[in-house]
């Protein structure tokens, strides 16, 4: 019988919990340390009590940037089938968490599936599921309806949910002087905003937060601070709304801890390159260090169809500035739903982001796989080198699409490889490019 409710309150009350165990060991950190930054909300481990096949994972300070996959059908695509795959494919891929945004009809039985089989952390935008789930036009949803949908996810076994409490009637009125290029381009940020404007009504998730915190902390579930007012093209970053809002997000955020709820803090969007540090450093002071999860930030907007690169790139530099918890985006970004290919290219370009990020920032034991990748190649050893590669499945494909005569080598260089050259010249052979 667990004598505390969420990991925050063990931390705070000196229990090493299971779940702390496990990430003290996967990322090689001290628990006694670990434990601290649990309580102090600079690191949290989403675990539901109702998701018994976890494999627990923390976010935030001193640990390894950690990748989440968004899926989820939609009123155009509704195949389960489909969606499930593409959770084997990040599962496959050592992903740490995936987002259930399904938005059309009851995608509880889907939800219930993943959850039972999933080892990575599940998360949902309650907001997106309200209308399906409860039958009704949004201007008719009630506040109170709101906090069954939450709860209802939270039984289920999520292990955070993302909320849109920062976007009350202060921030809309920060929104609506700024002239915005994209206004509102939070699907769960813009519902919200619709509701407010047709009822007139403070928004739910904000007039009842501590009813919100209640239940997730019930259930062990983290909050997840949506950022409503993100920027959704580089015009609008770091703009009076966004900053409105994260001041709101900090607020919450004391508030959430203050009844052992663990909170991550959503962060943008998109955002030119010269901006992304400082807003790293900005999140961490105005949210007292809780751990951050951007989507992106993607560093320009006129790459529809390569919209897993420019997110690549602001990733690695969000991470390396700050940012713990990187929200993947595929090359269907803007055009459609992803399909198999499209989630496994943005998988592959976050996960690019996140190592190179934790390389940078010191991560212990980060580039450990880097210098045996990189003694392999020395060595001209393809099968070690495949081993290590992030993908080595393309790996593999590429180099035996076109294979060299000598296998020691590759069809790009042939005999004239630098690394045969230089190793046969260390070891005093002569080196002949004459054929054989």
């Amino acid at each position: 019988m667990r004598n505390y409710s969420t990991q925050m309150e063990a931390a705070k009350k000196g229990i090493i919990t299971p779940e702390m165990k496990a990430v003290s060991e996967k990322e090689k950190i001290d628990i006694s340390i670990l434990q601290q930054k649990i309580a102090s909300g600079k690191v949290c481990i989403p675990a539901n009590i109702n998701h018994t096949s976890l494999s627990p994972e923390g976010i935030g300070e001193g640990l390894r940037t950690k990748i989440n996959v968004n899926l989820g059908i939609s009123g155009d695509c509704h195949d389960y089938t489909s969606e499930m795959e593409k959770v084997k494919m990040a599962i496959k891929f050592g992903c740490e968490a995936i987002m259930d945004l399904s938005n059309y009809g009851k995608t509880n039985t889907f939800r219930k599936e993943l959850i039972k089989m999933s080892p990575a952390m599940i998360g949902t935008v309650p907001m997106y599921d309200a209308i399906g789930y409860l039958e009704k036009d949004l201007i008719n949803i009630k506040a109170e309806d709101f906090l069954r949908v939450i709860e209802a996810h939270a039984k289920e076994g999520v292990d955070f949910q993302t909320i849109h409490a920062g976007i009350n009637k202060r921030t809309v009125e920060a929104l609506k002087r700024q002239n915005r290029t994209t206004n509102i381009v939070s699907r769960g940020g813009s519902l919200i905003f619709a509701w407010m404007e047709m009822t007139g009504n403070e928004n739910p998730f904000y007039e009842y937060y501590d009813d919100v915190l209640e239940i997730l902390r019930k259930y062990d579930v983290t909050i997840s601070l949506g950022d409503a007012l993100r920027p959704g093209s580089i015009a609008d970053s770091t703009d009076a709304g966004q900053i409105c809002e994260l001041i709101e997000l900090g607020n919450l955020t004391k508030r959430a801890w203050e009844h052992d709820v663990q909170v991550m803090v959503e962060g943008p969007g998109h955002m030119a390159m010269n901006e992304i540090a400082a807003n790293m450093i900005l999140e961490k002071r105005l949210c007292y260090g809780a751990p951050f999860y951007v989507l992106g930030p993607l560093v320009t907007d006129i790459a529809p169809g390569y919209d897993h690169i420019t997110p690549a790139i602001g990733g690695a530099i969000a991470a390396m500035n700050g940012a713990d918890f990187l929200c993947y985006v595929t090359p269907a970004e803007h055009l459609r739903l992803p399909d198999l290919q499209d989630v496994k290219e943005g998988i592959v370009a976050s996960k690019i982001a996140a190592h190179a990020a934790d390389i940078a920032k010191g991560i212990p034991n980060a580039r450990d796989i880097d210098n045996r990748m990189s003694d392999a190649r020395r060595r001209i050893d393809w099968e070690e080198m495949f081993s290590y590669a992030i993908d080595p499945e393309k790996a593999r494909q590429y180099f035996e699409s076109r294979p060299p005569q000598d296998r020691h080598t590759c069809s790009m260089c042939g005999k004239m490889c630098a690394m045969r050259t230089s190793n046969k010249i260390l070891n005093g052979e002569c080196i002949s490019f004459e054929e054989k």
